[in-house]
């Protein structure tokens, strides 16, 4: 099994998911250049965090045009995993790989502190190592989190069970306390009706040492490894 993390102009995230790739969960991965669109035979592709083209137009506007994206498009047809973390999920909303925007957040500031976020969905390849309703812990850091959509897509990603994160307070319930950004539904994270693309606004990669504070976000990773080894 191979990783790719994509690096665009200005992403200031992709070493993080990188490092706890090759030297926590101890997998191959490699960097992958904005303007290629060879995929050097990854299994898994990460559109990491950061401000790719400097969040120029809108966040994700202008990555999603890059040459790179044209191949994860045809990867994510084909049932190759992505990953798309904070400004990944942005990139990945812009490139039409799931749908709705992300907004800027409600009160109109930056935050970055640990969350708490529940499993809505542990039958997905980023969520197998997770439970139904589990509560995990983990940091977010962005500007434009505030998830939104139409009614109609809302109904579709409630009846077709793509809400994979909701933010919650630490009890797990679903409340206005536990969303720090305003996002519509409380959602943190969704998936494409393939369930092989999952867009997420928190980090898990800032959250998968104890040294960071935590390890809740190495689930994701597992859920990976785990979801390639049985492939």
């Amino acid at each position: 099994m191979k990783f790719g993390v994509i690096r665009f102009p200005g992403s200031n995230c992709d070493q993080d998911p990188f490092w706890v790739l090759s030297r926590v969960s101890k997998q191959p991965v490699t960097y992958l250049w904005h303007e290629s669109q060879n995929l050097e035979n990854c299994d898994v592709i990460i559109l990491p965090g950061g401000f790719s083209y400097g969040d120029y137009l809108r966040t994700g506007a202008i990555a999603s045009l890059s040459p790179v994206m044209g191949a994860v498009k045809k990867f994510a047809a084909s049932g190759g995993l992505v990953l798309g973390i904070c400004n990944g999920f942005q990139i990945l909303c812009e490139s039409h790989l799931l749908p709705g925007a992300l907004l800027r957040n409600a009160g109109l500031k930056y935050v970055c502190k640990p969350v708490h976020v529940r499993v809505e969905n542990a039958e997905t390849p980023f969520t197998s190592a997770c439970s139904k309703g589990e509560v995990l812990e983990i940091a977010i850091g962005h500007m434009e989190g505030n998830y939104f959509c139409d009614e109609s897509t809302l109904e579709q990603l409630r009846r077709q069970n793509r809400v994979v994160f909701r933010y919650c307070d630490k009890q797990g319930e679903i409340n206005a306390v536990g969303n720090p950004n305003g996002s519509l539904d409380n959602i943190a994270g969704i998936c494409n009706e393939g369930r092989n693309v999952l867009g997420m606004m928190p980090h898990p990669e800032r959250s998968s040492e104890a040294a960071m504070g935590g390890a809740d976000g190495l689930r994701i990773f597992e859920s990976l490894v785990g979801a390639l080894a049985t492939k």
